[in-house]
């Protein structure tokens, strides 16, 4: 498999500045220059695949022959036992088009009611993809429950209500460095970083 070397530019093929800033944190010390699909100007695929792995697949490929560079795609959610895995695959148009995330907590909490099941997780696939077609794909999952109210103003998305095993906080509680160390973009990231990428 190819790998990028330092000083390569890298698209992250996203217009959502939380996963840009995430993305462009965890690729801090491997020394490549990264731009956002937005900066560049590209537009957004529809995300009609039936998984992360497939939405990733669909940005990464988008951006990488529109832009002529490599692109990471990150496509992720989060999922309630409760709701049957849901929003999952649906959770940024749970949001709605103007991405407003506390109406989806609390759209979470609405169909949660009544139930004793708080089990939730988050699900982060990432794509790598090169302008001629070729791809990888790397999955990345954390446990957790879910609580309410939301807590925390780090972090985006579904993070104010979910507090991974083993811990207390909430990832909107946590501050940044600590969420990286340990979130499903993380692991995902670290099996990327291995298979697409020099060492630093």
């Amino acid at each position: 498999m190819r790998r990028l070397s330092q000083g390569a530019r890298l698209v992250l093929a996203t217009h959502n500045p939380g996963k840009v800033r995430e993305l462009a944190d965890l690729l801090q010390p491997h020394g490549v220059e990264v731009v956002s699909a937005g900066a560049l100007g590209l537009p957004e695929p529809e995300e009609d695949a039936p998984d992360f792995a497939g939405n990733a697949r669909l940005k990464a490929l988008a951006a990488a022959i529109g832009s002529g560079l490599p692109a990471l795609a990150d496509d992720s959610g989060f999922s309630a036992a409760a709701l049957g895995g849901a929003p999952g695959v649906l959770s940024a148009r749970w949001a709605g088009p103007q991405k407003n995330f506390t109406m989806a907590m609390e759209r979470v909490h609405r169909e949660m009611a009544g139930s004793a099941d708080d089990r939730a997780w988050f699900t982060c696939a990432l794509c790598m993809a090169w302008p001629d077609g070729e791809t990888a794909t790397f999955l990345g999952r954390v446990e957790g429950t879910v609580v309410w109210p939301p807590r925390g103003a780090h972090g985006f998305g579904y993070d104010p209500i979910f507090v991974p095993l083993g811990g207390m906080r909430t990832y909107g509680e946590m501050d940044p460095a600590h969420k990286h160390a340990t979130s499903h973009r993380a692991r995902a990231m670290a099996q990327a970083l291995l298979s697409c990428f020099l060492p630093a």
